[in-house]
């Protein structure tokens, strides 16, 4: 503006003079020309680089309660996955306790099943046994007595006659018959 003032009292200067001129001193018009541009650049600029650094704080403010934001949820997330964690270390712990308890009784329960086959093989094992000792016993009673049959029945075909033998059947009878 002053420029423009500056300016306009050449031009007013020159007409007087007798005709319009130019100021070619470069200090003197330079040193208007920046005054103006940073009196403009102070009115405009200020009001520019004001809204667009407020802008930029806004942004920068929204970020940071966004950034506060997600790191409580990512540790809200992190306390979540610890306590999790620890039910499953929980669980699993548990579960070995009962797979190890369950272990400890199939492991009984098979030794106290495998003690009672090995009994029950005894006793079957012992009922044979007794039961092939009485057969045999049963059998050498039966041959006994069929050798002493025979040996009777030839020692007494020496010894009896046929009379004698018929006196003792008669004998016999009687005794049966009389009894």
């Amino acid at each position: 503006m002053i420029n423009f003032l500056y300016l306009a009292t050449e031009a007013a200067e020159a007409a007087e003079e007798g005709g319009f001129g130019l100021n070619f001193d470069i200090l003197e018009t330079n040193l208007i020309n920046l005054v103006i541009i940073i009196g403009v650049l102070f009115v405009f600029g200020r009001r520019f680089l004001g809204k667009i650094l407020e802008e930029r704080r806004s942004k920068i403010q929204s970020e940071i309660k966004e950034a506060e934001v997600q790191a409580k949820e990512a540790a809200a997330a992190l306390a979540d996955a610890q306590q999790k964690l620890a039910q499953a270390q929980a669980e699993v712990e548990k579960i070995r306790t009962t797979a190890e308890q369950t272990a400890q009784k199939a492991k009984e329960s098979i030794l106290a099943q495998a003690n009672t086959e090995v009994e029950r093989i005894k006793a079957d094992a012992v009922a044979d046994v007794n039961t092939e000792k009485e057969r045999a016993i049963a059998e050498l009673k039966q041959r006994v007595a069929t050798l002493a049959i025979e040996r009777v029945e030839s020692r007494m075909k020496e010894i009896l006659d046929e009379s004698t033998q018929q006196q003792l059947i008669d004998r016999s009878i009687a005794r049966l018959g009389g009894s």
